[in-house]
């Protein structure tokens, strides 16, 4: 992985600042970011220089969870990136027995973040207008929702029929969950949570994935806010999706399993819905 050039930490650094404010002040919001050391420390740059252009009149962290890596050999990114401003939270392995990963790595970060209120993104996650996205998600919270989150749209998609269809069927299940079926579909790309209800929630088992903290904080009666609209929306990386039709059917498949496994069930004996994937790891 080839270096980042110092003059553009330099500038990211002048904008994290901006960004952030006065440091002896909790900012209104904290973005956290769970990074793969592996495979995005370099292109986690472009959703920090996203959200760091962000003109408005509140404040933000930027808080990255850099993980999976050995911890004898720490990137020199935990370094470079702290200098440059963000706050750098180093976390080797992030895995645990049944979580998603890519859901446990966030809880470092919200755990040590400077405000209750926290914005996740993933770290290919593009932000086309931080401006009306953050200040929605402010909005949100200021209006008493315990979590929040906004249309996901996608970036860096082939140009194959196969391809079109897979993201014209996650949009269109993704409607009916949440039109139809009255289910939040928080996703870990792009939803913003109160702490304050999630850490709890988390510390009860109730929690292993990023598609069951919207239900999950709705099931505790706490509201959760949604918009659609084309300004109040983030992208996410579709470069890995392959064409091919048998592709996309085994893809279908797969989101179809994936979903009937994070439906929270009734325990008989307590009467209280558990978490599936409580002490029991992913496939």
């Amino acid at each position: 992985m080839a270096a980042v050039a110092p003059d553009t930490l330099q500038r990211l650094s002048a904008e994290l600042g901006r960004l952030r404010g006065d440091p002896s002040v909790p900012p209104d919001a904290s973005i956290v970011i769970p990074v793969n050391a592996k495979a995005d420390l370099e292109r986690v740059l472009d959703v920090v220089a996203d959200v760091s252009s962000y003109y408005g009149r509140h404040t933000f962290e930027v808080a990255l969870v850099i993980n999976n890596y050995a911890p004898d050999e720490p990137p020199t990114e935990l370094r470079t990136y702290d200098h440059a401003g963000m706050r750098v939270l180093a976390v080797p392995d992030a895995w645990r027995a049944g979580e998603a990963v890519c859901f446990t790595a966030r809880i470092p970060g919200v755990r040590a973040a400077a405000s209750d209120r926290v914005i996740l993104f993933d770290a290919d996650s593009r932000v086309p207008n931080p401006t009306a996205v953050l200040d929605w998600y402010v909005e949100q919270f200021a209006r008493g929702a315990a979590a929040a989150y906004t249309h996901v749209g996608h970036y860096d998609v082939r140009p194959m029929w196969s391809v079109r269809a897979r993201v014209a069927s996650h949009h269109l299940a993704r409607w009916v969950k949440r039109v139809v079926l009255r289910i939040p579909t928080t996703r870990g790309s792009n939803y913003g949570v109160d702490r304050t209800v999630l850490l709890p929630l988390y510390d009860r088992g109730l929690l292993a994935d990023d598609l069951n903290v919207g239900p999950t904080v709705k099931a505790a009666g706490r509201r959760v806010a949604y918009s659609g609209s084309r300004d109040v929306r983030v992208l996410t990386s579709g470069r890995k999706f392959s064409g091919g039709w048998r592709r996309l059917a085994r893809y279908l498949r797969y989101r179809l399993l994936y979903n009937v496994r994070l439906i929270r069930r009734r325990d008989d004996s307590t009467g209280k819905r558990a978490n599936p994937y409580h002490r029991r790891p992913l496939r």
